[in-house]
């Protein structure tokens, strides 16, 4: 079976590479043109991760790497070279995407929306009828901030938190329209806010919530908590909610969930599934993640200050994120708990582990790397 998968490289991706790898000889990776040597990238996450050495030493014959470019109709690839690689291959996982919370919205649609489309062109043109699966975010759900999200709702009623969202959820509208036009089942899987306790290393892609470094680098250079005693510490305040909570998914064990899914019999239409933890993690938790990294007392507040002190305004240099800080919602996973059974990880997100993947990695040598 010959399968193919974009965003590769990125944070999920190399999580999904790994998973892939557990239950296919061989994957084709659609690389970003240009991005640099992909399997040397991956080849660097497994010996970051520890991986088995037989694993690694079999990558360059297990991994063929296309260069392509998902914004170009035809993959940016010519007709010919795109038609063989659509003949070829029998499943597509579509992973790449734009996570900048804040990028504007043509910008995020360049990959995100005509990048699925692009996708779903292979899929269509493919001989073998490839299966289709694309990873979407829980976050189509949009601006709603209380209540239950459902697996099968998809409309932009609420709005949405940002642009991210908003071409997330234009993206899964065409898998949709397409698998009712085409007669294909394709398969959503939906995960939430994606973390790991794996420290951040400078090779591999950045964690999610690394932006909160970002903040402390914009405000107090390289600076940190340093043993400032609590009343030395100033107030920060952020708009967000005491009894927020949000779903904070780990993302090795979001790569296995996608992966068992994925093996199920498709039902002939679109499956879609949130991919979620089993608790959620208060925003009270984040805003002492904060202060675990910088030298500041933060406070939730109702609204955005009127009158931002500094550290403040580098808070909203991230804006797309802060919105996060008051949702109370739940996304419900009836549909994957009724397949899989319970999922417990057995990993309790927390302060400690999210510390930990904000952490910098100790230094390696990447002499000999590919």
């Amino acid at each position: 079976m010959r399968v193919a998968l974009t965003g590769a490289t990125g944070f999920l991706g190399l999580r999904l590479v790994r998973e892939l790898l557990a239950h296919h000889d061989s994957l084709t990776v659609l690389a970003h043109a240009g991005s640099g040597c992909a399997l040397g990238r991956i080849t660097r996450f497994l010996e970051l991760t520890d991986a088995p050495a037989v694993l690694i030493a079999g990558l360059p014959g297990r991994i063929r790497v296309v260069e392509t470019d998902l914004g170009r109709p035809a993959l940016g690839l010519s007709a010919a070279a795109f038609q063989r690689l659509a003949d070829e291959l029998d499943v597509i996982w579509h992973s790449a995407g734009n996570i900048n919370l804040d990028d504007d919205l043509d910008t995020l649609r360049r990959v995100n929306v005509e990048g699925t489309r692009n996708m779903l062109e292979l899929a269509a043109a493919g001989g073998r009828r490839p299966s289709y699966h694309h990873i979407s975010t829980a976050f189509v759900g949009g601006a709603r901030r209380e209540g239950v999200v459902y697996e099968d709702e998809l409309d932009s009623r609420y709005g949405f938190e940002n642009s991210y969202e908003q071409s997330k959820y234009e993206a899964e509208v065409l898998v949709r329209d397409w698998s009712r036009a085409h007669g294909r089942p394709v398969v959503v899987m939906r995960p939430s806010i994606l973390v790991t306790d794996l420290p951040a290393y400078a090779e591999l892609p950045q964690h999610p919530l690394q932006f909160l470094t970002r903040i402390v680098q914009a405000s107090l250079g390289d600076g940190g908590p340093g043993g400032v005693p609590d009343e030395r510490r100033p107030v920060v305040r952020v708009a967000g909610r005491p009894d927020g909570h949000l779903n904070l998914m780990p993302v090795e064990h979001a790569a296995a969930v996608m992966v068992r899914l994925a093996g199920l019999p498709p039902s002939g239409r679109a499956d879609v599934y949130h991919v979620v933890h089993d608790h959620d993690v208060a925003t009270t938790v984040l805003a002492d993640l904060v202060e675990r990294i910088v030298p500041v007392r933060v406070r939730l507040v109702a609204k955005r200050p009127d009158d931002p002190a500094p550290m403040e305004t580098a808070a909203d240099l991230y804006p797309g994120f802060t919105p996060y800080l008051s949702h109370r919602r739940r996304f419900d996973d009836t549909r994957v708990r009724s397949l899989l059974g319970p999922l417990p990880s057995g990993i309790r997100v927390d302060l400690g582990y999210l510390a930990a993947g904000i952490t910098p990695g100790r230094p390696v040598s990447t002499a000999g790397a590919p």
